[in-house]
């Protein structure tokens, strides 16, 4: 079983606190054909590429103009994507306080999409960057990041689900990471979980609550070696449990009452 989530655009590459046994991301020279290509834009190219603001621009600028695809310098400026990423998926998912064994099991069986990298594992080795899956950025191979990745995705994830005893995708990504991911040209079994907070008397998805519960039940499926979809639907963390009357096959529905 492997669970799927969106990378984010807050960042913390401050030092981590634990030693840990980090990896190089699958598709790593992918992602340094894309890096060399963003190094020639200009802040103000970047701007109008990924319409945030002049600050911001330079910000990314430097990002890839000191990235670095070997040696020791590479190293310095890298962090375990799990612990790099910050937004509210990732402080739902809390990595900095995995124990070991966890690790172990996520490391095996979270993957998170991106628009640089691809895919990675938890402790593949990141550097700043920021580049979302939408982006329109033309290449030698279309006119958007979605024309690039063409099926190198896919073909990683099909990899690893390969000789699992449960080969299902737990989908706690976006729509726009997912649909980079081929998952209808998989052949395996997608259960996509969604969460609703209690607002004006209706049950709604409010993306702040929403996107930090992805990272909880990632947790919790970590936590306890979930290797089975069947497990999902006991989860109960922060308030949320299984509504079995909102809840389709393979698109179960967790409501809250109070936040």
């Amino acid at each position: 079983m492997l669970i799927l989530l969106s990378p984010a655009k807050t960042l913390d590459f401050s030092p981590a606190d634990a030693e840990l046994p980090t990896t190089k991301p699958t598709l790593l020279a992918e992602a340094h054909r894309l890096a060399k290509q963003l190094k020639q834009f200009s802040s103000a190219d970047l701007q109008a590429l990924m319409g945030v603001s002049d600050k911001l621009a330079a910000t990314v600028r430097g990002y890839f103009v000191d990235f670095k695809t070997t040696g020791t310098a590479a190293a310095q400026r890298s962090k375990p994507a799990a612990l790099a990423f910050r937004g509210d998926v990732y402080q739902g998912l809390a990595a900095e306080t995995l124990a070991a064994d966890d690790w172990d099991f996520a490391q095996r069986q979270v993957r998170i999409l991106s628009g640089l990298y691809g895919v990675l594992r938890p402790l593949d080795l990141i550097q700043p960057y920021r580049l979302e899956m939408g982006t329109e950025l033309a290449t030698d191979r279309g006119g958007n990041l979605y024309e690039y990745w063409g099926d190198r995705i896919r073909k990683a994830l099909a990899k690893d689900l390969r000789g699992a005893p449960e080969p299902v995708v737990v989908n706690l990504a976006s729509q726009e990471y997912i649909r980079a991911a081929g998952l209808g040209q998989l052949g395996r079994r997608v259960v996509t979980p969604s969460f609703r907070d209690l607002h004006n008397g209706n049950y709604k998805v409010l993306s702040f609550f929403a996107k930090r519960a992805r990272g909880v039940m990632a947790r919790w499926l970590i936590e306890r070696r979930a290797d089975s979809p069947d497990q999902l639907l006991t989860f109960r963390r922060d308030g949320y449990r299984l509504n079995r009357e909102l809840s389709q096959p393979d698109a179960p529905v967790f409501t809250r009452d109070k936040a």
